[in-house]
């Protein structure tokens, strides 16, 4: 079986699960907009958990690079107020 490679430039979907605050969403834009200067609030959904204490936020990210990618996803890691990037 081959690897799947990805062929950039190409819209990315990003999800970041994280604790619910009105800050997670203001903090992962800040971060992705480093990457990604076309990211808006379009490109966005968010979505609480059922008891109210994680937020999920789904982005469309521009990625133009597998290095831009790695970057952005340890830049999103190394926040206290996220959980999981995928």
């Amino acid at each position: 079986m081959k690897d799947v490679k990805i062929q950039f430039p190409c819209q990315y979907p990003i999800k970041v699960i994280g604790i619910a605050s009105p800050e997670l969403s203001v903090r992962v834009m800040e971060i992705l907009l480093k990457y990604d200067s076309s990211l808006t609030a379009d490109k966005t959904k968010e979505r609480q958990s059922r008891k109210g204490n994680y937020t999920s936020i789904t982005f469309q990210f521009y990625a133009s690079g597998e290095q831009q990618l790695e970057a952005m996803f340890a830049e999103l890691k190394n926040c206290n107020m996220v959980r999981l990037v995928l």
